[in-house]
């Protein structure tokens, strides 16, 4: 009877553990048609659909980008060219459990400011990059957590090859912080992988570091900010609660200033 009861109980923990530990599934952007027009101005439309809802995705970029693939073409998300493997593929690891679906990507060419606005608040949101190459990212006041890097920790090499990425920090005074997502060169040329962003988001702001033809993205979430923080209406203390609608947005109205000084002080 102890014998038992012991085995009982140690499945039970194994299974607990395990699923403490597994990688959460991402729903990733299925981008559309629309705007076929990579020059300045450009906007590209999607959607995500996750559990219990579907929302429209919106990025726009005032500079325009290298190029816009809603379906087919050549499929980036590769491990290396030799098809998939999200066992050690670069863009899954212990949080993500699914490389992006399909072959849409936005492939981007020219430094400055974008964004991305969600219909609905999103929960956790991940960013797959493309071919890092000699480029980065910069998010204003807003952390970041590097989860898989081509060629790192058991994981493959991406579709143009291997090379790594540092987060870097940059204290800009006044309480603001500039986070940016860098190519390091080490190990090869060619960055290929996931970073996410922790929380509750309507919008998300990021300015590329130079330009380069190309390096290409995709988003994905865990869920919707209400599947993934249920939160208490009538406790203004519960800390799930989701954050209120344009918050992050000021984010990208500071990056934008941020820019402008830059230009005039520049």
């Amino acid at each position: 009877m102890k014998k038992t009861t012991f085995t009982t109980l140690s499945s039970l923990l194994l299974i607990l553990f395990s699923c403490a530990v597994s990688a959460a599934p991402i729903y990733w952007t299925d981008w559309l048609g629309g705007d076929q027009d990579p020059n300045a101005g450009f906007i590209g439309q999607g959607e995500i659909t996750t559990l219990t809802s579907t929302l429209d995705v919106t990025y726009t970029n005032p500079n325009g980008i290298g190029f816009y693939q809603p379906s087919g073409g050549a499929d980036y998300y590769q491990n290396g060219r030799s098809g998939r493997d999200d066992s050690v593929s670069p863009y899954t690891s212990s949080e993500v459990d699914n490389s992006p679906t399909g072959t849409d990507i936005v492939a981007l060419s020219r430094a400055g400011t974008q964004t991305l606005f969600f219909s609905e608040a999103i929960a956790n949101p991940v960013f797959a990059f493309v071919s890092l190459n000699g480029n980065g990212y910069a998010f204003l006041n807003q952390d970041f957590n590097i989860l898989s890097v081509g060629g790192e920790d058991g994981n493959s090499c991406g579709y143009w090859g291997c090379g790594g990425v540092t987060k870097n920090i940059v204290d800009l005074g006044g309480g603001d912080f500039l986070y940016e997502l860098n190519s390091s060169n080490v190990g090869g040329t060619e960055p290929h992988g996931v970073i996410q962003f922790t929380g509750a988001f309507d919008t998300l702001v990021w300015d590329s570091a130079s330009n380069e033809f190309w390096n290409g993205f995709t988003v994905g979430v865990q869920g919707t900010a209400e599947e993934i923080f249920p939160d208490d209406p009538d406790d203004p203390d519960d800390p799930n609660n989701i954050p209120e609608p344009g918050t992050v947005l000021l984010f990208g109205l500071g990056l934008t200033s941020l820019i402008l000084r830059k230009k005039v002080t520049g």
